[in-house]
């Protein structure tokens, strides 16, 4: 497919965040953009302000129509819309051009230098930090993010077109649309079961990507994953090492070990070991262009972060409150070991919102273990995404296996009193579902508190 042809491009699920950055492209670009999406977001009212134009019922009558001309309209959609979405089935029965959004990533960053993050956790995290450093050395890039920069507000970066920066997401076996050049993997725990069925199939896709890797191509593992390339780690002899680690002023300073040179005296501000490991990588692709790696890594230091990863959005003496996306065991466990090592000996409250029937059936007890070393869990309901419930499956059921302190099941309309009796001294919200627009609520009401 020729992109250049195309005038009109027509979104179904508009608002999500990697739909959302494709479509800022397209509007960049100058086409005709417009979508649907199921409810009203942040990101669909700056896509509408961009002069998207976006819906939010599943009508046919709805879609503009200049859209409706098949020879100059593509169409773009997410899995997660259900196969029998009305305006979904009007495109497909008039042989409208219909695509994946990875499809469309891959066609979009395949006549460019691609540098593509892979891995079930520290995608955005990665991605985000990889088009900070080639920022600050004004390369000429165009960044796909799956979350939203604090460095660029948004997860859409054009620099240029020399360079892309593309998340490679597992989900729907979509990554193995991309072509990369450079290629990382940064972890691959058992996750989405529901698409791939065990975790050996999830792997066997990994390696699928792995093999998707352009000729004379770069591929940076983490230490310990079985697949073969460049590895990266923390004081463990890799390839890419980070050594003589300190804490110094709530920053990690090192040094790193390459395999050209040793670079010293850098620092990262990110809590947390795992996004440590996120800017190493980072900095180890960015490697592979043509700038200066001494003037790189400089931007190490610079990097703000991501929305929802390991956000904070109060910091007192008297209370500590991150926000964090988490949705995985692994990734609790991880946000847990950065506020231990920041914050230690402080009373931790974690409001929890589980994603997915499936997953949470899946990783139950790993979840059950991982929330346990809170001193209170605050559980929400399981937020269903694109599931239906499953029998049996819920917060309650979850609820009893945690063993903390202090458990409960909360409802959001009960959710600021609870934290309150709660007297947290590091506070924290975690999920991938809609407890993000709570975030803001709680913030408010807790500086509030304070004023007074």
């Amino acid at each position: 497919m020729n992109l250049k042809t195309v005038h009109n491009v027509f979104f179904i699920g508009i608002g999500g965040i990697g739909m959302s950055a494709l479509a800022r492209y397209f509007k960049f670009i100058n086409k005709n953009v417009a979508g649907y999406d199921k409810t009203e977001t942040p990101l669909t009212q700056e896509l509408v302000e961009l002069g998207v134009t976006v819906h939010y019922e599943d009508d046919v009558s709805l879609i503009g129509t200049e859209f409706k001309d098949t020879a100059k309209t593509l169409v773009v959609y997410t899995p997660a819309v259900p196969i029998e979405h009305s305006q979904y089935q009007y495109f497909l029965n008039r042989g409208f051009d219909i695509k994946k959004r990875s499809e469309v990533l891959g066609l979009i960053t395949k006549s460019s230098y691609c540098l593509a993050v892979a891995g079930t956790h520290g995608k955005t995290t990665t991605t985000s930090i990889l088009a900070h450093l080639l920022n600050e050395v004004e390369a000429p890039f165009t960044g796909f993010l799956g979350g939203i920069s604090e460095d660029f507000d948004s997860n859409f970066v054009f620099r240029g077109a020399d360079i892309s920066v593309v998340e490679a997401d597992e989900f729907d076996r979509s990554f193995l649309r991309l072509f990369p050049n450079v290629a990382c993997v940064t972890s691959m725990d058992a996750d989405h079961l529901d698409i791939y069925g065990d975790v050996e199939a999830l792997r066997t896709s990994f390696r699928d990507f792995v093999g998707q890797l352009q000729p004379g191509g770069h591929l940076l593992v983490r230490n310990g994953l079985p697949l073969e390339g460049l590895t990266y780690g923390i004081e463990d002899g890799s390839d890419f090492c980070i050594e003589n680690l300190k804490v110094e002023g709530g920053s990690y300073q090192f040094d790193v070990r390459t395999p050209q040179e040793l670079l010293t005296n850098l620092r990262f501000s990110k809590p947390g070991r795992h996004n440590l490991l996120n800017g190493l990588v980072a900095l180890a692709m960015a490697s592979f262009t043509d700038y200066p790696v001494q003037e790189l890594a400089k931007g190490l230091s610079t990097f703000k972060g991501v929305q929802r990863r390991f956000s904070y959005l109060i910091k007192r003496d008297d209370l500590v409150f991150i926000d964090d996306y988490a949705h995985h065991p692994t990734e609790i466990n991880a946000v847990f070991e950065a506020v231990s090592e920041m914050h230690p000996n402080k009373k931790t409250v974690v409001v929890f919102q589980p994603h997915l029937f499936s997953r949470t059936r899946d990783f139950a007890d790993e979840f059950a273990q991982c929330l346990s070393q809170f001193d209170s869990v605050l559980l929400m309901d399981i937020y269903p995404a694109r599931e239906k419930p499953i029998e049996g499956i819920t917060s309650d059921w979850l609820l009893e296996k945690i063993q903390s302190p202090y458990k409960k099941r909360i409802e959001k309309t009960n959710l600021l009193a609870e934290i309150k009796q709660q007297e947290p001294q590091v506070l924290i919200s975690m999920g991938a579902g809609d407890i993000g627009l709570l975030v803001k609520i709680i913030k408010k009401e807790f500086e509030h508190a304070h004023e007074l």
